[in-house]
């Protein structure tokens, strides 16, 4: 039961500070009232996800506790080498370079890097929207969902039900459900909680999502997400922004030996050699965020990248030379003089 104070206003809890509101608002009003576009954001009430649809009919109730978020940064591309494109979920891309939109300067510094490196994905974190800023700008405003894939992941999640949690939200906000899942142990090492990730994994695919999967680089893992539903493996190369590079090769290629779905490594590369290497062990695709955004100059190392994914792709597809343990000369002994 609605209870409304004397000056004809009620008591809600909002991205949560608390608030006084005019009673009678639906959603929709309370969220044009804030300069907020409907079309651009998911709301939560109580826990509950509202339906964009019925955002104009749902009223705000004393009491309310309510969530909006949207994404924030948590054209043409040049031709891969002939048509080695990869298929996730059965959408097909060109690049397989998936970059991050955490750690730029500016949104318009982070969308240079994402034109320089030809990805057709970006990773995108939900966060609440800035309620006191109205004029604070968005993600989308320069990095257009219709042209570049979005791929909402649960950045700073570690618990299963948060991380389903913030994923049903992007689902309302822009209708994804091709998502990147990681679910965290610790703050320290930002490694994953193989036991909460699969657990996640398994509730995200029954409400029919397309999971991509972070996960530790252990075979057996990488096969019981796959078994679990994920549609993409991506197994940590290092810690989460450590750019220390690809530590363990074995195991990496044992995973894309055992793996039905596409395997992109995620995490820990710090330049484009690292890239290289991924793609040369058979990856699909290499993700990364801080390589590129840290760099002195992000622009052109996200240019850099790109040529690394793409030289590395195609040294794995020709096939390297055989190790040998001693010389074998290029040229023929015989004949000398």
């Amino acid at each position: 039961m609605n209870t409304t104070h004397a000056d004809g206003t009620i008591s809600i809890t909002l991205n949560g500070e608390h608030k006084r509101v005019h009673a009678g608002l639906t959603i929709a009003a309370l969220a044009r009232e804030l300069g907020l576009m409907t079309e651009k954001v998911a709301v939560e009430r109580n826990l509950e996800i509202v339906p964009r649809s019925t955002l104009d009919h749902v009223m705000v109730e004393d009491g309310d506790e309510l969530e909006i978020v949207h994404f924030v940064g948590g054209g043409d591309h040049a031709a891969a080498v002939d048509a080695d494109t990869w298929t996730v979920a059965g959408r097909t891309f060109r690049s397989r370079l998936i970059v991050g939109t955490g750690k730029y300067k500016d949104f318009a510094q982070n969308a240079a890097a994402v034109a320089a490196s030809g990805a057709e994905i970006v990773t995108v974190a939900v966060r609440r929207v800035n309620i006191s800023d109205r004029a604070a700008p968005m993600l989308t405003d320069f990095i257009d969902p219709e042209k570049i894939t979005y791929l909402p992941n649960t950045a700073g999640c570690f618990d299963a039900e948060s991380a389903v949690r913030t994923l049903r939200l992007a689902r309302e906000a822009g209708g994804w459900d091709l998502v990147k899942l990681e679910v965290l142990g610790e703050a320290r090492t930002l490694y994953p909680d193989m036991r909460e990730t699969l657990k996640a994994t398994e509730t995200l695919v029954r409400d029919g999502f397309k999971p991509m999967v972070y996960c530790v680089d252990d075979p057996i893992a990488a096969k019981q997400l796959e078994e679990a539903g994920a549609v993409a493996i991506m197994p940590v190369g290092a810690p989460i922004g450590s750019g220390l590079g690809i530590q363990n090769r074995v195991t990496i290629r044992l995973i894309v030996e055992g793996a039905r779905v596409p395997v992109l490594v995620d995490a820990g590369v710090g330049t484009a050699s690292d890239a290289a290497v991924a793609m040369e062990l058979g990856c699909d695709g290499v993700l990364m965020n801080t390589a590129i955004a840290e760099a002195r100059d992000p622009i052109a190392m996200a240019a850099a990248m790109k040529l690394a994914v793409e030289s590395g792709r195609l040294a794995y597809r020709a096939g390297r030379m055989g190790r040998r343990m001693y010389a074998d000369p290029s040229s023929p002994l015989a004949g000398l003089i």
